[in-house]
């Protein structure tokens, strides 16, 4: 059954569309705030997750998404869940009651830069080639490293007649005697 023959389905995703009143939306409208996925506690992460998972469920069939751009297993892979993520939140704002009409035709203006991205993950994770899901090890730097930290401590900007010698820069040699 297609859920927009269904007058009261089609209330839930619209709204009245007789009234100016903006319709309340699914989970995951704009009503909740945008999250950073590393900060979330359970609570927060849990609301996020089933909000992102119905999203990308319908972005899937909407738009007719091959496991190529967005593999079965994309829940698991950080980085399809961030541009996913910054493509649902991107989608929602881009209904918003007082835009006039230009937050739809900027998603879509957008969307292909974000397909090319999901495929160019999707390739790089390698899933889809294996069929199956393949645990990827995340690359982590050392922030203790002796070097680094020697480094960080360090000036390295040069300064500029403008800059004040504010901040972290070293002090450039004058050219004016």
């Amino acid at each position: 059954m297609n859920p927009f023959d269904d007058d009261e389905a089609a209330d839930q995703l619209f709204g009245d569309l007789t009234t100016d009143e903006p319709p309340e939306g699914p989970t995951g409208g704009l009503t909740d705030p945008t999250y950073r996925w590393r900060d979330l506690d359970s609570v927060s992460a849990t609301k996020a997750w089933k909000a992102l998972g119905g999203w990308v469920s319908w972005f899937v069939a909407t738009y007719r998404m091959t496991t190529s751009v967005v593999p079965d297993c994309w829940w698991r892979h950080p980085e399809l869940v961030a541009e996913l993520y910054a493509l649902q939140k991107a989608e929602l704002a881009s209904y918003t009651p007082t835009d006039p009409g230009f937050g739809p035709l900027g998603f879509h203006e957008r969307l292909p830069l974000a397909i090319e991205r999901l495929r160019q993950e999707t390739r790089t994770i390698g899933c889809v080639g294996l069929q199956v899901h393949r645990e990827i090890s995340p690359r982590l730097l050392r922030t203790d490293d002796p070097d680094f930290l020697a480094w960080v401590i360090e000036p390295h900007q040069i300064a500029s007649e403008n800059s004040g010698d504010a901040g972290h820069v070293v002090k450039g040699s004058s050219r004016h005697g």
